[in-house]
């Protein structure tokens, strides 16, 4: 079937179609006006919440959550909302709604749940696209009540969103508070094993005592080098007065030694003198030479008790030494064992110290989660409550008319398409041809308006297209 065949018919069965028409027009016309009024009022809140992490302490703006707002029209049309409205308005006590639930029911079930339904089955909500508005509507057949009933939803949905907030706060109070005493606990501990270690160890000033300690360290090294560089001096010069005790420096530079050189040349010089004068068994070159032998004698004595006193020098720088290398070594042991001390003392502060810090943070949280959970502020504000509707939302005749002579087109089509399809008959040449497939070479159709006028053949085809077909 093409247009002009679908157009023929919807001529030809032109009755049909108005019938339907007026039938749907008029149905929906009369059911519009039987039909109750039914009212809406509408309450518009404002969220400004931020989400919290009871744990974290993260804030994050409720509008840049994905889902904010879809989450808060689930929350409003939900059916713990819907309870607290049935109980605020007290919908259960009428006697009307027992008897409905009854009714309905017959006993089954929970009138309250049985309200919150039938409330909700009513309420829309409309969040902004744009904005952190949000719409709550109620159709109802009173005007005061859809108004009760939109201001009661948006007071019971603020409800439900402090409750929503404070109880996970609560929760987070009591998790931080029982991390505030574990924590105190360890901190107690820290701490005492900080006195303990301090007083095993009879540690006052761990610093301190390291730095005397190690001051003194530093002088006995400074003593150890000065000895062993006179230790070293000294065996020297030992050396040289057991090989040549007179070419020795201390021999040679000994007062004494020097004082019985000077006798001794003047005893040489007057015994020369003597011998020069008397022979050599003369009395007095006897008693000059024996002065002589007698300094020369004074002089071995000297020069044996010096080398002996560089010995002693000797014996005693190294007996320094020894002794130094002691004291430094054990001074040096105990400025490890104290260095040792003190790294295990620092250890055991800084455990102090992190659970302290530790304490402090779980404390801060503890004390805010304790705040919000005794706070009953809500971050959504009625912007405009609902009043009591003065006209009706519904039924809109015009638009149900407008709607119904659409519905009744469609109606007329279906009817009449129907129609034809029980009873068909040829319309045009393409019925012909497509019922008795057959050729159509002329259609004669009479040319109305002009009585005189013949009618005109015209022609379908010509002879070659009937050749070729």
């Amino acid at each position: 079937m093409n247009f002009s065949q679908f157009l023929i018919i919807l001529k030809v069965r032109i009755k049909i179609f108005i019938i339907a028409i007026f039938v749907t027009v008029l149905t929906a016309t009369v059911v519009s006006f039987l039909l109750p009024k039914t009212y809406t009022a509408t309450a518009t809140l404002v969220l400004n919440y931020k989400g919290t992490d009871p744990v974290t302490g993260v804030v994050v703006p409720g509008q840049l959550m994905p889902g904010y707002l879809a989450t808060q029209v689930d929350i409003v049309q939900s059916e713990n909302v819907a309870l607290k409205v049935v109980d605020m308005l007290k919908l259960a006590e009428s006697e009307d709604a027992k008897q409905n639930f009854y009714n309905a029911t017959a006993g089954r079930g929970d009138i309250h749940d049985w309200l919150a339904a039938l409330l909700l089955k009513k309420l829309a909500v409309t969040p902004s696209k744009e904005s952190s508005v949000l719409e709550i509507t109620f159709k109802g057949q009173e005007p005061n009540f859809v108004a009760a009933v939109a201001n009661a939803f948006a007071e019971a949905y603020q409800q439900t969103s402090i409750q929503l907030r404070v109880e996970p706060a609560q929760k987070g109070a009591i998790y931080f508070g029982q991390q505030t005493k574990i924590f105190r606990d360890r901190l107690e501990e820290a701490q005492a094993k900080v006195s303990k270690f301090q007083q095993e160890n009879a540690i006052t000033n761990a610093d301190g005592q390291l730095d005397v300690e190690t001051n003194r360290l530093n002088e006995l090294t400074t003593q150890l080098v000065s000895v062993q560089s006179q230790a070293i001096e000294s065996n020297s010069r030992q050396q040289n007065t057991l090989g040549s005790a007179e070419n020795s420096p201390d021999v040679a530079l000994n007062p004494v030694i020097q004082s019985l050189k000077v006798d001794a040349s003047r005893s040489e010089a007057k015994l020369a003198d003597i011998a020069q004068r008397v022979g050599k068994n003369h009395p007095d070159y006897q008693s000059g030479l024996a002065e002589l032998n007698k300094i020369n004698a004074q002089i071995q004595n000297e020069t044996r008790r010096t080398a002996l006193s560089v010995g002693g020098t000797a014996s005693i720088n190294r007996q320094r030494e020894a002794e130094l290398r002691t004291e430094v070594a054990s001074q040096k042991l105990k400025v490890l064992q104290l260095n040792h001390l003190r790294d295990q003392l620092a250890l055991l502060k800084q455990d102090v110290d992190t659970a302290g810090r530790d304490l402090g943070v779980v404390t801060q949280r503890f004390s805010e989660t304790n705040i919000d959970a005794q706070s009953n502020q809500s971050d959504i504000a009625i912007l405009n409550l609902a009043k009591p509707p003065i006209s009706p939302a519904g039924p809109k005749i015009l638009l149900n008319i407008l709607l119904s002579i659409f519905v009744g087109g469609m109606v007329g089509v279906g009817c009449s398409l129907m129609a034809e399809i029980l009873d068909r008959r040829i319309r045009s040449s393409e019925d012909i041809m497509n019922i008795l497939d057959t050729k159509v070479l002329a259609v004669i159709s009479p040319k109305y308006g002009n009585k005189k006028s013949k009618p005109v053949i015209g022609v379908a085809g010509t002879f070659n297209r009937l050749l070729k077909d």
